[in-house]
């Protein structure tokens, strides 16, 4: 059984797993991000750099007159006649320095200049006859990049936080298949451990009596019955085993073939005897119905459902355990029924669940544990195409069993 400590230890792998996943998704995506923005930023500055060349030399070649420069450009020209600037020329301007220094050297020089919170890129450059210096205000391209940025950075938290919900989603999905294996795991052991629980203790069981006749020089005969039903169960022991991996593994399928339910039951009731004398309660069974009570199926696995119910019957008898199997139309159905405290009736729809028990208020025995063995009884008739039932009898609990019969 899974306890909650290790239920809540492996929810909270899944979650680190999950958890993981997606923030490795996540920073991957970030990191892509913050490259293409970057990449983009570097392309607009280059672009309107060059952009900002363009204009500045072109306006600053042709230059001829200081009144109609482009938009944000202002011209200052100087020649032999005097000097001449462009209306609305911010303050601080022309630079005076580059106009003597360009005018003694010839010199082209193109450098920025901030004045107060505004930045300009100023190119002074002589020519045959004349010194033009050219002004060109950058607070448009300023405010055209950091509108870029901004839009940027808004699409790539956007992306980031897309990003963040796709890395949950998929970090939960990668870690299903995880989940699964986990559970499939958890339930094999799980199933392994009951299914083994009761062949281990008939086992025991015939080697005690083994053990207790060699000591007491038995009858060679009785010792030669009881070693070959201690060799039976030891094969009984492996089948199931490789039933419970087949069952297990979802890439295999059940390999049916026709098998005589009675005697399969005798077969168990005979191996499970010897611990019901332990107990002081007797195993008897009937059959009845019209034609042969054959079913399709693997023959182990009906073998564990079988040995699951009368197991259950025999620890929760008072003395009696009785065995019906009945052809019933299309049907073969098998009840088992014990003299035991009846079935609470608050339990009954959840009895074929794992791990269910219930108290019995009529008796005063306490629980009725049921653990696995109803649940895997119910697996294993689901997979022969069967159902399961339970009720309370007057003298006690009824568990049924019905299967298809084997078509001919």
């Amino acid at each position: 059984m899974k306890t909650p400590k290790r239920r809540s230890a492996d929810a909270a792998m899944l979650r680190s797993a999950s958890l993981r996943v997606g923030l490795q998704t996540a920073a991957a995506v970030a990191v892509t991000v913050l490259v293409l923005v970057g990449i983009a930023v570097l392309v607009v500055l280059r672009d309107q750099h060059r952009q900002q060349d363009e204009l500045l030399s072109d306006t600053v070649t042709r230059a001829d007159d200081v009144t109609d420069p482009p938009a944000g450009v202002w011209l200052v020209l100087q020649d032999a006649s005097g000097r001449r600037v462009s209306p609305g020329a911010p303050a601080g301007f022309p630079l005076e320095a580059d106009l003597r220094d360009t005018a003694q050297d010839g010199v082209t020089r193109n450098h920025h200049v901030k004045v107060g919170p505004v930045e300009y890129q100023v190119l002074t450059q002589r020519g045959s006859a004349i010194l033009v210096q050219g002004v060109l205000s950058l607070s448009d391209a300023h405010r055209e990049r950091g509108r870029l940025i901004t839009a940027l950075l808004l699409c790539g938290a956007a992306g980031l936080l897309v990003a963040a919900l796709a890395g949950a989603w998929l970090g939960r999905r990668a870690v299903i298949p995880l989940a699964r294996a986990l559970a499939l795991q958890h339930r094999f052991v799980a199933d392994a451990g009951h299914e083994l629980r009761t062949p281990l203790t008939l086992l025991s069981t015939r080697a005690q009596l083994v053990r207790r006749g060699l000591r007491r020089n038995a009858d060679p005969a009785t010792l030669q019955s009881e070693v070959d039903g201690l060799v039976a169960d030891a094969d009984q022991l492996a089948a199931i085993l490789e039933d419970l991996l087949l069952a297990a593994d979802p890439r295999t399928g059940d390999a049916h073939r026709p098998v005589e339910l009675p005697l399969l039951v005798d077969q168990e009731i005979a191996a499970a005897r010897p611990l019901a004398r332990q107990r002081d309660v007797t195993v008897d069974v009937v059959a009845s119905g019209t034609g042969p009570l054959v079913v399709d199926g693997s023959e182990t696995a009906l073998r564990r459902a079988v040995n699951a119910l009368v197991d259950n019957a025999v620890r929760h008898a008072n003395g009696a355990v009785l065995v019906t199997i009945a052809g019933v139309g299309k049907q073969v159905r098998l009840d088992v029924a014990d003299d035991g405290p009846g079935i609470d009736p608050a339990m009954l729809p959840t009895l074929f669940e794992r791990f269910a028990s219930g108290s019995d208020g009529r008796r005063g025995h306490g629980h009725r544990r049921y653990g696995l063995g109803l649940a895997l009884v119910a697996e294993i008739a689901a997979r022969h195409g069967g159902t399961v039932s339970a009720r309370t009898e007057r003298d006690g609990a009824v568990l049924s069993v019905s299967l298809p019969r084997a078509t001919p």
